[in-house]
């Protein structure tokens, strides 16, 4: 596939087709791969995305207890002294 370079600004680019950013699932940040002579462009990875609001319904549901106290009532804290 031959994609031009154009002008942004002071810059150059590349533009990716509608059918590429979708089927590589790429939204607004990509990974740029420099490697033995060729560019890499993947999508960026966000290994935690959503979890504010999964974290969010566990409190609403009251899915968020503890469970396992993290004291337990046979620790001797005065043999780590």
């Amino acid at each position: 596939m031959d994609i031009s370079v154009i002008s942004i600004g002071n810059s150059k680019g590349i533009r990716l087709s509608k059918t590429l950013l979708e089927k590589y699932n790429i939204m607004d940040t990509v990974e740029l791969i420099l490697e033995k002579g060729y560019i890499i462009i993947r999508p960026k990875k966000s290994p935690r995305k959503g979890w504010e609001k999964s974290f969010k319904n566990m409190h609403t549901n009251g899915d968020d207890k503890q469970l396992m106290v993290d004291i337990f009532e046979n620790e001797n804290f005065e043999e780590w002294n």
